[in-house]
């Protein structure tokens, strides 16, 4: 059903009210911002609660999609949004929907090909560009160590476009200094554990990843990189060949030339 609501203070609009607090402390909710995120929002497991919108955004959005009877949809100005949101939702329509507990480890484990596990990567953006990079890569699902922030944060799930509500994820047990001990079970499952990092001493991207079958990708934060107890873990320490002058690039960035190294190395199979 479609309302009209003239009211900031309506509490059916709480879902969407103080978004940049709620993102800060993770509060609760799965928001997706934008047409293409709400359809892939309404179209995952994650149950969806409501939609809102500007009307002009709404008709064209049921023009082009079924949204389910049980999903209400509210319609409200831009000015009511800007105001209830806590910022200019220029984008014109939202959803939101209830959490759902993360995989198991071994559930995105089963039957995976490639792996990407990220260490201490506590910004929302990199994350958001992580998984989307990972879903238009075919790499088949996301791990999360020590100091990882939530990958459903809001700004996370925009800039992810949506596929961190599609593509299967799990956080290791443990904290700074034991949760590289949980690596071992994708040692045990034949994946070779492959560490990104700008060490002069590490080998070619290219020469760690020939002739692995099963691959998992180990990716740090912006500076910092991975410790050396995640990088003891694994099998291989890997780099990217920089130009003089310069010594890494962008998480996110170095994430993707690696999914993309990884699908030139399986078409030797």
């Amino acid at each position: 059903m479609r309302y009209v609501i003239e009211d900031v203070n309506d509490p059916r609009l709480d879902d969407v009210r103080n978004l940049k607090k709620s993102d800060a402390h993770g509060e609760g909710l799965v928001i997706g911002e934008g047409p293409i995120i709400v359809e892939r929002l309404l179209a995952s497991a994650y149950p969806t609660r409501c939609i809102v919108g500007f009307k002009a955004k709404i008709d064209t959005y049921l023009s082009q999609h079924e949204v389910p009877d049980d999903v209400p949809i509210y319609e409200v100005t831009r000015d009511m949004l800007t105001e209830v949101a806590g910022f200019d939702m220029h984008r014109g329509l939202l959803a939101s929907a209830d959490r759902l507990d993360a995989w198991s480890v071994d559930e995105v484990i089963e039957g995976a090909q490639t792996l990407v596990v990220m260490e201490g990567v506590g910004d929302h953006e990199n994350i958001g560009g992580i998984f989307r990079n990972a879903a238009g890569m075919d790499v088949d699902g996301v791990l999360l160590g020590s100091g990882t922030a939530d990958p459903l944060y809001r700004r996370s799930v925009r800039v992810s476009m949506g596929h961190v509500l599609r593509l299967p994820w799990a956080r290791f047990e443990g904290g700074y200094t034991n949760w590289q001990h949980k690596l071992a079970k994708l040692s045990d499952a034949g994946f070779r554990l492959v560490s990104l990092t700008p060490s002069e001493d590490a080998v070619h991207l290219a020469q760690a990843l020939k002739g692995a079958e099963k691959v998992a990708l180990l990716v740090g934060a912006e500076g910092p990189g991975l410790t050396e107890h995640a990088m003891k873990a694994t099998d291989v320490r890997a780099r990217i060949p920089m130009a003089p002058g310069t010594d890494s690039l962008n998480v996110a960035t170095s994430a993707a030339i690696a999914f993309y190294e990884r699908q030139r190395s399986l078409l030797d199979f």
